[in-house]
């Protein structure tokens, strides 16, 4: 019992650890991962702390859901599209850093070259974590996001069957290239065969249920289950996790209902950050310092021969590449070469290495850690620099400026909401605010007029803060709902329905400026709103057959809403007794004719009565 509550104990200090971690990085510019290798470092070398980090808890405890969920997310399109380069660097590419990095070793170290293919086996496998989390923030290109993600998904099983052949041959000390290619493609096969059966009789039963409990319990049954499986048939099990995940993420979530797709994919994102919390974190702690200073001439010779030999992989197989529809542009291939970090899968199989190996086995289980450190110490923390060197991100200099103009409005109307606090509270005399009230005004409307001309510039701009917006929007109505519920002021069947079409709207790409379902409004306000709703901001101009009318007094088309009035700085929302002036700015929503009619309406000289409501 005792042992119990220390092993608990354990982990929930680790994860408590593990969630400042990532409270302060959100602050600095260095990768999640990173920092809590670091963390595991210090901690390790400030105290007695030591937790046995086995092969058998990484690969049957942490692999299956981080494999599980990269692959969930990955879409087919995007993957198939990809498939040829993916494969090229995840089963050639691992075969020839297995030889690469195994002949350097040998010969400059002296090692045996079966026992040094081994090596070159167990640190084929690349774990880019901290790079794609990056690329999330720097606005790469998706199908550079694609290749990194979809290699290191299949690299890992490949690596995997690659390990164990390479680990017979230096067992038995004999080798048959056609028995080593016929277990190969027998151990590869299996895998993805087990994986696919699995992940197609899971998807079966998804869509027949619509209960996210069940649906997220299945997906995890789906994940070690497809693991374990393979394994029992000796495939490879990393492979049938990754096809289950490919079936499940992109068959699956047809019959799921959007609320049910929301909480599974947010479930599932959870897990990645919970396993790679506690994976790396064990990785620092695991590491022996005194141990790796000692042996800094292995460890250089292990870090050259892999640089080595992705560097030769990546821009010898790129070669091949210029024949295909989309080539390898050379700045990505950079990118792919720093980008090939180690991780989790490499440090599993260097300790899972026989004891019959001696002190090579020491040896080898000490580079895997320099290499995986390095990786992640240097490369991890340089990527961003070199990307930005490269110019590869999608951002333009428009949405930089953007950025720019956006935060210094929002950091002057700061400034004027704090000084307004100052007055009320008498910190500072009511005739400083009325002298600087003006000028703070003032500089707010040309901020805010430079912000305006900004997105008139660049359209795309406006685009996305609105998607954000409608966003939060929507979220904030999730909220309220759930707020009502608790106040017993609807039932749980009323909730569970407005929360499915609040969720509905969240995963849905059309009507973007609609934050209630079109079913909830009239028929009087539906019709004619089949198109797609569109907005617009219309000046009523001098003349116009809508100006000195209050609101109610327009004949204003069935199928268009007024949404907002813009008179001068005042934001006003419309009601049936609003007076329209020539000059306000009029924000309409509704289908194209029912846009165009409004803006008739706002036209000067336009004669109100001939337009049909």
């Amino acid at each position: 019992m005792d042992s119990f509550l220390g092993t608990e104990t354990l982990i929930i200090e680790l994860l408590l650890i593990a969630s400042l971690v990532a409270i302060v990085v959100r602050r600095l510019q260095v990768p999640y991962t990173v920092a809590l290798v670091v963390v595991g470092l210090l901690l390790t070398a400030q105290t007695a702390f030591r937790l046995e980090l086995t092969p058998e808890l990484i690969l049957a405890l942490f692999v299956p859901p981080l494999v599980f969920e990269g692959a969930f997310h990955l879409r087919f399109n995007e993957l198939r599209n990809n498939l040829a380069i993916i494969l090229l660097f995840a089963v050639p590419g691992v075969i020839l850093t297995t030889l690469l990095v195994g002949g350097v070793l040998s010969l400059g170290l002296g090692i045996s070259l079966p026992l040094a293919l081994v090596f070159g086996s167990l640190i084929a496998a690349t774990d880019p974590v901290a790079v794609v989390a990056m690329f999330r923030t720097l606005g790469i290109p998706k199908r550079l996001a694609v290749l990194v993600e979809g290699e290191s998904l299949l690299n890992d099983g490949t690596a995997l069957v690659v390990f164990h052949l390479m680990l017979g041959i230096a067992l038995s000390g004999a080798f048959n290239p056609l028995k080593s290619v016929a277990d190969f493609v027998q151990v590869s096969a299996g895998g993805i065969g087990v994986g696919l059966a699995l992940g197609w009789a899971l998807s079966r039963v998804i869509a027949r249920i619509d209960d996210y409990l069940i649906e997220i319990t299945l997906t995890t049954v789906m994940a070690y289950g497809s693991y374990l499986m393979a394994e029992q048939f000796h495939f490879s099990g990393v492979l049938a996790v990754v096809a289950a995940g490919l079936v499940c993420g992109n068959i699956g979530p047809q019959g799921m209902s959007p609320t049910t797709r929301i909480v599974l994919f947010n479930f599932w994102e959870y897990m990645t950050f919970l396993v790679n919390s506690l994976v790396f974190l064990l990785i620092g702690l695991e590491v022996d310092l005194p141990a790796l200073l000692a042996a800094w001439r292995p460890i250089l010779w292990a870090v050259g021969s892999v640089l080595l030999a992705r560097a030769l992989v990546i821009y010898g197989l790129s070669l091949f590449t210029r024949r295909m529809r989309d080539p390898l542009p050379l700045r990505w291939q950079h990118v792919l070469t720093w980008g090939g970090l180690r991780g989790a899968l490499s440090l599993a199989l260097a300790l899972s290495l026989p004891v019959t190996f001696g002190e090579d086995r020491f040896l080898m289980r000490t580079m895997a850690f320099g290499v995986v450190l390095f990786t992640l110490l240097v490369q991890a923390t340089t990527i961003r620099p070199l990307i930005r060197r490269l110019k590869i991100s999608t951002r333009n200099r428009a949405q930089s400026e953007y950025e720019k103009r956006h935060a210094r409005l929002t950091a002057l109307r700061a400034s004027e909401r704090h000084l307004q606090r100052l007055v009320q509270e008498g910190l500072i005399s009511l005739h400083t605010w009325e002298a600087l009230r003006p000028r703070l005004e003032e500089q707010n409307a040309m901020l805010a007029d430079a912000l305006r001309e900004i997105l008139y510039v660049e359209p795309a701009l406006q685009t996305e803060e609105v998607d954000i917006a409608r966003r939060e929007i929507l979220r904030s109505q999730r909220s309220a709902l759930m707020g009502l519920r608790r106040d017993g002021v609807i039932s749980e069947d009323v909730f569970e329905e407005l929360v499915a079409e609040v969720d509905a709207m969240l995963t849905e790409e059309q009507n973007p400026l609609w934050f209630v379902p079109l079913e909830s409004l009239p028929e009087r306000l539906r019709s004619g709103l089949s198109e797609r709703a569109e907005v617009a901001e219309v000046a009523i101009e001098e003349g116009a057959a809508c100006a000195g009318k209050q609101v109610r007094e327009v004949p204003w088309p069935q199928n268009l809403v007024l949404v907002s009035l813009r008179r001068g700085k005042e934001v006003i929302i419309p009601r049936g007794s609003t007076l329209l002036r020539e000059g306000d700015w009029v924000t309409m929503v509704g289908d194209s004719q029912g846009l165009e009619k409004g803006r008739q309406l706002c036209r000067g000289m336009t004669d109100g009565g001939n337009i049909d409501a």
